[in-house]
């Protein structure tokens, strides 16, 4: 890890200044350290003084100009905390100067894995939070991508529109067109016979749980971070999760004592997940346009 001391005063005085006006208190700072972060933004952890008092805070940074999205995950963290369902870390201030954008965070000591009959519980309890429209009154991101989030009555128009039909024109602008483009463009046709006879509420998600955006503090308690959120189907969010692993077979086990699975979810899963990959594809490219080619198909052959 790279150990930051007082040498880069420059670099954290915005931070340091926002920290002193959200909290009401003269913030002294003293050091910071890098830590692992995503491949998207950077992230320390900084020590210092609060009104004389030992005090951590957890920043990820990023370019200036990337303000909004910092802002929109604040908003996201404390909608879920509002909730009362999970912990999350409790946004502190967003800010930006000439050098980078950055979030604030309370520094939380994540240690290992989440209890995962808890982290089941408490999922399952913030998806019983819902709205009365699909998606969001705040756009924000997806990993690097926009993610759109207008709110939408209807969830099969909301996700035309604002999901895979998004991800399939952001793909074709990045040159994938043939196969993939006509494979989406069927999907986007035959998806509503996916959910005959179901009804969708607009529950509360993270919006992009995979292993990697989820810890336990030492106690087990569970802690979910990084939000895409949004106001969806339930299954997207447990879709997701089953995309890249990191969940174990008590947690799918504890979520389905509360929501027992419904007919036809396997097939739901490819296809919600045909966004996530699409998304992958539009990021990183290489061997996820033949997985997203793959995808697509397989649910097509089975509609």
């Amino acid at each position: 890890m790279d150990v930051h001391k007082d040498n880069d005063m420059q670099h954290w005085q915005e931070i340091i200044q926002q920290i002193s006006q959200s909290t009401g208190k003269k913030f002294q700072f003293l050091s910071s350290m890098a830590v692992g972060g995503g491949c998207i933004n950077a992230a320390s952890i900084i020590n210092g003084t609060l009104d004389n008092k030992p005090v951590d805070y957890f920043v990820k940074t990023s370019r200036p100009g990337n303000l909004s999205m910092f802002k929109a995950e604040a908003a996201a963290l404390e909608a879920i905390a509002q909730s009362h369902t999970i912990r999350v870390p409790v946004p502190l201030c967003c800010g930006e100067d000439s050098q980078q954008s950055f979030i604030v965070m309370a520094s939380l000591s994540l240690v290992g894995q989440a209890n995962q009959y808890q982290l089941a519980r408490q999922l399952a309890a913030m998806h019983d939070v819902t709205a009365e429209q699909f998606g969001w009154h705040i756009n924000n991101t997806i990993g690097a991508t926009r993610q759109v989030n207008t709110p939408t009555q209807d969830w099969l128009v909301f996700w035309a529109e604002q999901r895979l039909g998004f991800q399939l024109r952001l793909a074709a602008a990045n040159g994938y067109s043939g196969r993939l483009q006509t494979l989406g463009e069927r999907m986007l046709v035959k998806m509503a016979d996916l959910f005959q006879g179901r009804t969708v509420s607009a529950s509360m998600l993270h919006g992009d749980l995979w292993g990697g955006n989820v810890a336990g503090l030492a106690d087990g308690t569970p802690v979910i971070f990084d939000p895409a959120f949004y106001y969806g189907d339930y299954e997207a969010e447990l879709a997701m999760s089953e995309l890249f692993g990191g969940f174990s077979t008590d947690f799918y086990a504890a979520y389905r004592e509360i929501r027992p699975e419904e007919d036809g979810y396997a097939l739901r899963r490819s296809f919600y997940n045909s966004y996530h990959i699409i998304n992958h594809l539009n990021m990183f490219g290489g061997a996820y346009h033949a997985r997203a080619i793959n995808m697509l198909e397989s649910v097509l052959a089975q509609i």
